[in-house]
């Protein structure tokens, strides 16, 4: 098996590419990471969704590409350049529901139900916010974070909020985890009570 050879790439997947080099955004997130995420996306029909780090789309596109006509999802970020930029290919469809806010003051503002699956791509619902979030996560439903393992554009100091992140989600009885030291590093948990 040969895991780059992609071939279910979204549509729009290619012209967000070319929209991230043009503007020389340095965070996009990774081809494996969407690959994942448009297969536990297909896994909820009828399913609402959460996105906490909207970005230029590209993991947007792959989630988008893996629900179906009835699910919902939810996508939040506070740059209102990456936002605009996001509605040009997301806005004309209805499943879609864009918001250019600060993660952590949308997370204490939310009270509109549990998701069955939440990205947290951000450093809300991923370092900061994170019981709220995890709250959040329908039982039987996805929590998964990225960049788990060292990367390039990391600050100096931040392996150890990674680690005591890990700490803390192994230490979760109400979640199964499962880490992989695949494409970034991930971590896929399911709520389980």
């Amino acid at each position: 098996m040969i895991d780059s050879n992609i071939q279910d790439k979204p549509k729009i997947h290619q012209q967000i590419e070319q929209k991230s080099a043009e503007i020389g955004f340095t965070m996009p997130s990774d081809v494996y990471i969407g690959t994942l995420l448009k297969t536990l996306m297909a896994s909820k029909p009828k399913g609402k969704f959460l996105e906490l780090g909207t970005g230029i789309g590209l993991s947007l596109s792959w989630m988008v590409d893996g629900m179906d006509a009835e699910s919902e999802l939810i996508s939040v970020d506070n740059d209102p350049k990456l936002i605009a930029i996001v509605k040009d290919y997301f806005e004309a469809d209805k499943r879609v529901k864009l918001y250019c806010e600060d993660g952590s003051e949308w997370i204490k503002n939310y009270s509109g139900g549990k998701f069955d699956l939440i990205f947290a791509d951000a450093w809300p619902g991923k370092y900061s916010e994170i019981d709220e979030v995890l709250d959040f996560v329908k039982v039987g439903g996805f929590y998964v974070i990225d960049d788990m393992t060292a990367q390039p554009n990391w600050p100096e100091g931040h392996e150890d909020n990674v680690e005591r992140l890990v700490a803390y989600l192994e230490k979760r009885a109400d979640f199964t985890l499962t880490k992989l030291n695949w494409s970034t590093g991930l971590i896929i948990a399911v709520k389980n009570s």
